[in-house]
């Protein structure tokens, strides 16, 4: 495939404005939650808030979306329990901290820094970091905005892109243009925790591949696939973190440049397609934000094991389990899906990527994937 001009993305607003725009949108709503509690203290009800329920049986697809979002069961915080109670003064003190540590100073924590900085809030401290993670969460429900506008970090390292796009990206020291082919490393541009403040300048692609393991990532670049083809690959490294799904929805909604998936044949790897396309269960709530409904799943296909007699491993029970739990995962509930997961199933083997190599260091891109780009129609 042979290079095209490169497409200027319009202008659009400043990323310092827009940074602006959304610390004041977060700061409105984060006082929106003490107002919503005083009042109840004033007009002497029991405070309380209510939450959807983060359960797969709560999921719902949205037509408007196209994504699978929580529907109308909740739970309930009430301070009418001491459980409760104690939940609610943790998200005050929570909200609290993040209204004048972060949005005041322009400022920002990890996950793992706000267990520790609840160390010092006496009765509101938190048990384990895992509560105070979905504490988070809790509020990104209330306010109906990410984690990122109140300035929270991951823990885990950026994803990595490689390709024909150019971006600029606000930093602490100032914006840098970045050719995230030709002034970076084979290593790829690394992906920041909030890709806000990154705005898409111009771009020469034809589609976004994004791979599961570093090691294919790798033979790609190696192979010249990016050129070849004007393809952006994005690393997933695995389960994808927020940011990295989260780019891959802007790039393909903004520039209007299709998405496809390239995982191992294992149902881990399934879910971690279904995160990119429809959405994780565990952030149901942000799925319009961060899911590309668009993106087609390329493999590593069970129909593929047998077809291209790749080299397996039996499937374990948890496999199994993991299969026969997609069969009823509303995200897997086309004739496609049911199929390919049947068929694996029904063999009892699962591959990785890397198995492409038993025919060849260039099969994969020479054979494979031109061949399932097509079918897909993205070639």
């Amino acid at each position: 495939m042979s290079r095209k001009k490169e497409n200027e993305t319009p202008a659009k607003t400043p990323i310092n404005s827009k940074k602006a725009a959304g610390d004041r949108l977060a700061k409105t709503r984060l006082l929106g939650i003490a107002e919503m509690l005083y009042s109840q203290f004033e007009n002497e009800t029991v405070p309380s808030v209510s939450l959807p329920s983060r359960t797969k049986t709560n999921l719902e697809y949205s037509n408007s979306s196209d994504v699978w979002v929580y529907g109308d069961r909740e739970s309930e915080r009430s301070a009418k329990t001491v459980k409760g109670a104690f939940q609610l003064l943790k998200t005050t003190y929570a909200t609290d901290f993040l209204l004048k540590e972060h949005l005041a100073q322009n400022r920002g924590s990890t996950l793992r820094e706000l267990y520790y900085i609840s160390e010092g809030w006496d009765a509101a401290k938190f048990k384990e970091q895992a509560e105070s993670d979905r504490l988070i969460e809790d509020l990104e429900l209330l306010t109906r905005l990410q984690r990122e506008f109140f300035h929270m970090r991951p823990e885990e390292d950026g994803a990595t892109l490689f390709g024909p796009l150019k971006i600029c990206e606000q930093t602490k020291r100032g914006e840098r243009t970045i050719h995230c082919q030709k002034d970076v490393g084979e290593g790829g541009y690394q992906i920041p925790f909030n890709v806000e403040n990154i705005e898409f300048k111009a771009h020469d692609a034809s589609m976004v591949l994004a791979i599961e393991t570093g090691g294919m990532y790798a033979r790609l670049i190696e192979n010249g696939f990016d050129e070849k083809y004007n393809a952006i690959l994005v690393h997933l490294k695995g389960q994808p973190a927020r940011s990295t799904r989260r780019i891959i929805k802007r790039i393909n909604e903004e520039l209007a440049i299709p998405v496809a998936v390239f995982t191992d044949g294992d149902p881990w790897s399934y879910r971690i397609f279904a995160s990119v396309a429809y959405g994780a269960i565990k952030s149901a709530h942000l799925s319009e934000y961060m899911a590309t409904p668009q993106a087609k799943f390329l493999g590593l296909q069970p129909s593929d094991i047998v077809e291209y007699e790749l080299a397996t491993d039996k499937l374990t029970e948890q496999d199994i389990s993991a299969l026969r739990s997609e069969l009823a995962d509303p995200r897997f509930e086309s004739g496609y899906w049911k199929d390919q997961i049947e068929l694996q199933l029904s063999i009892g083997k699962k591959a990785e990527q890397q198995a492409f190599a038993g025919k060849g260091l260039d099969f994969v891109t020479e054979v494979y994937l031109p061949n399932r780009l097509k079918e897909v129609e993205l070639l």
